[in-house]
């Protein structure tokens, strides 16, 4: 969940103000992978040169088995097709070029997306898991790490937001009151300890990471 107050640069596209850009994933059953770019809240998806932008450096985390086609940019989306309707991941550390803040500190964003609730371990840095299998209590796991009174925001399938923080256990309780596709997305910050990302030296990462479901 993009909260700095700053505008970032997509790479290859336009600046954007994006204190809310997510990226988030969507499924049908066992049918494409669907990797969106925006504020679902606001009804913003990207699309066009912003989406195609995106491909060369989206990567799926899928089990070593699993077989899948190449990437492809659609018009508002990224599409890949994976064997089994289980859950899926991705992660881009490139959806922004790496910006600096008035303290002359530049920061990265690493950007993790899920889709699916079945599995309750994490395999990403930043995940939301859920604390049973297709269950409505879900835990912020920073490498495996439980984080406490950390910003949450569930996304309805009206598209409305509904802003949360984790309990002392890294937890949230979600109300699923309707069915259809939800959203549940986080932020974590840390030093970047020397790391670099797209060739260039930071100080700071940014943590995003969303999980998407279905709710009948």
């Amino acid at each position: 969940m993009i909260k700095p107050i700053v505008s970032f640069v997509l790479l290859g596209a336009l600046a954007l103000p994006s204190y809310a850009h997510e990226l988030w994933l969507e499924r049908e059953g066992s049918g494409p992978v669907k990797v969106y770019l925006g504020e679902p809240d606001q009804d913003v998806i990207e699309k066009g040169e912003t989406v195609a932008a995106l491909a060369p450096n989206t990567r799926i985390v899928t089990p070593d088995s699993a077989k899948q086609t190449a990437i492809t940019a659609k018009e508002d989306h990224l599409e890949a097709s994976i064997d089994g309707d289980g859950t899926m991941r991705v992660v881009n550390d490139q959806v922004w070029k790496p910006w600096e803040n008035d303290k002359g500190e530049v920061t990265a964003a690493l950007m993790h997306a899920r889709w699916g609730r079945s599995e309750t371990q994490a395999e990403m840095d930043l995940e939301l898991v859920p604390v049973k299998a297709d269950g409505d209590r879900f835990t912020l796991l920073f490498k495996g790490q439980p984080l406490a009174d950390n910003d949450v925001m569930l996304i309805t399938p009206e598209n409305e937001a509904q802003p949360m923080k984790t309990d002392k256990q890294g937890q949230v309780q979600l109300s699923l009151e309707a069915p259809g596709r939800y959203i549940v997305a986080a932020g974590h910050e840390t030093p970047a300890n020397g790391q670099s990302v797209a060739g260039q030296k930071v100080d700071r990462l940014y943590h995003g990471t969303t999980t998407s479901f279905v709710a009948e």
